[in-house]
């Protein structure tokens, strides 16, 4: 079977961002290793940078918008973005937009720190061309002080450069950060134009060179969770005779925020559900559901949780899961949820081929949607299609860095039903809804081969009951 891959303007920083149609055992074969001692050539300057910093979620969000010159005398089509230390190995999707022309570019990471950027044509000497570059990353918010008591704030700390680190020199430049509130207590380095919850440093006219570095920090209130999923596997299987979609997610959850001082006092807790004070803990999430869904379950490692309340309408339906226990810093929770779904909306039947080829369009992604964001080390996505389904093709925009084609065998299958699994790094709540479509054929003769297996099962009962009672196993008298 054959699994192809698609990819939009959304490029990996961990090696699916050039491989298009690969085989399971090809997946992670694109990145190229650079040299150690790699060092950009200089053939472009940013003649205009502005870089946004968002700090209003759990993780880090910027968008570098510059714009590059061709100073070589011969055309290039290789941009190097650099990166700090160990950040390359939390960074999350790398979305590259460039303006005239309007088409996707590549990217492919280096163990030096530098993401190379693929133009989409060779930019000639002494032109110009806009590049827009977004990418999230995780885990690198510090809470500051590291413990606090259960009802004080929680503040963290962000370290930067005032100037964007660049492998090429910058003409002009400037930096916007956009924080929660307006409570920033704490600024070092730089001497930045403060607007409410806005931070700008800059603009900076003169001449910076490539590599330079301006070392400043902030420290913010941020009085909510860090929610952060270790691991996320989701299961999507099909079932064409019952009609159904079940979906299920299996959530390893823990709270990156200030860990507790002391012992956590449930009295106090108790008391503050009355009027729901600001909290660094984690009370409840909720996951929005796609119209339709039924029979939603929550459970965890000791049974079924009552504390979830579900609500389905004509347009959304929503789950709101609140845990056993409240998870503060440093705590963890693991959980499972899942739902069913009518297939008639997310299945669709290609008439024009003769093996009864279908098309499955769900989401990659979907889980809970929170205003302080949730980000994942690692998602696990299993689409478990019906026994006998072949010729599987894939479409995504998320970037992956595993594809494999392996069977799942379930009650009263015969060789196993046809699972494509996707493994991807690093992603935020930002990619969620993002559509995954998987096509497949499904011919004719697989279609009855689960009920041809309960009947051959339940008429091999009968004859073997019928074999048995025609057994003489009487004692006949001697002669």
């Amino acid at each position: 079977m054959r699994i192809s891959t698609f990819l939009t303007a959304c490029a990996a920083l961990f090696g699916t961002a050039a491989w298009a149609d690969p085989k399971p055992s090809e997946a992670l074969s694109s990145q190229q290793i650079l040299p150690d001692n790699f060092k950009p050539p200089q053939v472009f300057q940013n003649t205009n940078l502005v870089r946004h910093t968002n700090l209003e979620k759990g993780y880090l969000r910027e968008t570098v918008n510059v714009v590059i010159e061709n100073i070589d005398s011969k055309s290039q089509d290789q941009y190097y973005l650099p990166f700090g230390a160990g950040l390359v190995d939390k960074a999350s999707t790398l979305t590259l937009k460039v303006r005239r022309p309007n088409r996707p570019l590549n990217s492919v990471p280096s163990p030096t720190q530098f993401v190379r950027i693929t133009l989409p044509q060779p930019l000639p000497p002494k032109s110009q061309l806009t590049l827009s570059i977004t990418y999230h990353v995780r885990s690198t918010l510090t809470p500051l002080p590291l413990k606090i008591n259960q009802q004080d704030k929680q503040y963290l700390l962000h370290t930067f450069s005032t100037y964007t680190p660049s492998a090429y020199p910058t003409l002009k430049q400037k930096t916007k950060l956009k924080f929660p509130t307006t409570d920033i207590p704490d600024v070092t380095g730089g001497s930045p134009d403060r607007q409410g919850s806005t931070f700008t440093y800059g603009p900076y006219n003169d001449p910076v060179p490539a590599g330079a570095l301006e070392p400043a920090s902030v420290r913010y209130e941020f009085t909510r969770p860090l929610i952060h999923a270790t691991l996320l596997e989701r299961d999507i299987e099909v079932s064409h005779w019952g009609g159904n979609l079940a979906c299920e997610e299996r959530y390893w959850l823990t709270n990156q925020g200030a860990r507790l001082k002391g012992h956590f006092d449930r009295v106090q807790w108790a008391a503050t559900q009355y009027y729901n004070p600001p909290t660094s803990a984690l009370r409840a999430l909720n996951v929005p559901l796609r119209a339709g869904a039924l029979n939603p379950y929550f459970t965890d490692d000791i049974g079924n949780v009552s504390t979830s309340r579900f609500r389905s309408g004509g347009k959304e339906a929503n789950l709101e899961l609140k845990p056993r226990y409240p998870v503060f810093g440093g705590w963890k929770y693991s959980f499972r949820i899942g739902w069913d779904a009518d297939l008639r909306h997310f299945l669709r039947r290609r008439l024009q081929t003769p093996d009864r080829g279908h098309v499955l369009k769900v989401p990659f992604l979907e889980g809970p949607r929170m205003g302080e964001g949730v980000s994942y080390a690692k998602v696990e996505v299993r689409v478990i299609l019906p026994e006998g389904a072949r010729n599987v093709r894939f479409e995504t925009e998320v970037p992956l860095v595993g594809v494999e084609e392996t069977l799942h065998r379930t009650f009263m299958d015969t060789v196993g039903r046809t699972t494509l699994k996707l493994t991807a790094m690093n992603l935020v709540d930002e990619a969620r809804d993002k559509p995954l479509i998987v096509t497949y054929d499904y011919p004719f003769s697989a279609a009855f081969r689960k009920p041809m297996t309960i009947f051959l099962g339940v008429m091999a009962v009968f004859v073997t009951a019928w074999g048995i009672g025609r057994l003489d196993v009487s004692i006949a008298k001697q002669a």
